[in-house]
């Protein structure tokens, strides 16, 4: 891991230097962790030539040290202003411009004024983009650890949930048989959705009681050594009526249609268009409302975006979500998500498990 961690941060001083940027300053806590491998940090400042530095303050500067690889790990102590250490980093590798991914209003000024034009500000979170979005194989692993845990949630979903349990109740036993799988936190606040509020997209849980023959959308994820999932099925507590059938399988098929186009080298928003025009050619196309898919990693959404105006191509070892739906306000909605892998020919599902409505 060590070596790999060197490896993306050789790259990215390649990358960055082909851009005339001299030195780059990592704010993102996701984005230091993986150029270094350490949570909790603040800053990690990556010179063209010369070593790199990871600014930490004290609540986490005993981990950090621990974690951290292929730096230096600095003590930012209290009442110290870390733009300044930020400065002196400039100073001594005689920077002339500093590309940066992500900074707060605050920082960037302060640090701006700080610089006093000793160098420019470039903004550059594209760059690290483009090396996060293509997975290497210690993440791949990872991915399919959390995917695996991610489904056996699902499992569980179909095994306990029932008419009359209230949405948070079913969603903690989800949660309970993620985290005794080895799930470390939650990729995102678990959604269990029911009846009409099956409508909402991201209709979170609340205390309302599941009743028999509605609706319920289940978006889990499980996270595992910081690398997410995530996964969508739709339940009927009981007998699946007709038009939840029949909308149900127009989104099975949109899903099946999309995740079969899904390769290297095909347009984003080919998958989306893919996906779009099965529920559109049913005549429920105004009611699928957000795009077919996003990539995952470190972060629950990440690039490349997988909808109408994306103008991103897939590439292998990206991995993102498959995942149309059909959301009618007063009846309730269906969604059918997984997380996919890109290969050079097809995909694979991370995410497994039953595509149906009925429980058990």
């Amino acid at each position: 891991m060590v070596k790999a961690l060197k490896n993306r941060i050789d790259m990215f001083k390649e990358i960055f230097s082909k851009e005339g940027i001299d030195g780059f300053l990592i704010a993102s806590e996701r984005n230091i962790f993986y150029f270094t491998g350490a949570s909790g940090a603040n800053f990690l400042f990556i010179p063209a030539k010369g070593d790199c530095k990871v600014y930490v303050y004290g609540v986490n500067h005993d981990a950090v040290k621990v974690e951290a690889k292929n730096c230096q790990v600095e003590l930012i102590e209290r009442g110290e202003k870390p733009e300044k250490k930020i400065v002196q980093q400039v100073e001594k590798h005689e920077i002339k411009v500093l590309g940066f991914d992500s900074l707060l209003a605050q920082t960037f000024i302060t640090l701006k004024r700080a610089l006093r034009g000793k160098a420019k500000l470039k903004p550059k979170n594209e760059l690290v983009w483009n090396l996060r979005k293509i997975k290497d194989e210690k993440e791949l692993s990872l991915m399919r650890k959390a995917a695996e845990i991610t489904s056996e949630g699902m499992k569980t979903a179909y095994e306990v949930l029932k008419a009359g349990m209230r949405e948070y109740e079913v969603a903690a036993e989800i949660e309970y048989a993620m985290r005794k799988a080895g799930s470390w936190s939650l990729a995102f606040d678990t959604i269990v959705a029911s009846g009409p509020r099956s409508a909402y997209p991201h209709g979170w849980c609340t205390d309302r009681k599941i009743r028999k023959g509605e609706l319920v959308v289940v978006d889990i994820g499980a996270v595992y050594q910081n690398y997410r999932a995530d996964m969508t099925r739709t339940l009927v507590a009981g007998k699946p009526t007709e038009k939840q059938l029949r909308i149900f399988n127009v989104v099975r098929e949109a899903q099946e249609k999309a995740f079969r186009k899904v390769r290297a080298g095909r347009k984003a928003r080919t998958v989306d268009r893919v996906a779009r025009k099965v529920i559109e050619d049913a005549g429920f196309g105004e009611y699928f409302v957000h795009g077919t898919g996003h990539g995952i990693g470190l972060e629950t959404h990440e690039p490349p975006t997988l909808n109408s105006q994306s103008k991103d191509k897939l590439e292998a070892r990206n991995v993102v979500t498959v995942e149309p739906g059909i959301y009618i306000t007063g009846f309730g909605g269906i969604r059918i998500e997984d997380t996919v892998l890109v290969k050079e020919k097809g995909a694979e599902r991370l995410t497994k498990g039953p595509y149906t409505l009925t429980l058990g």
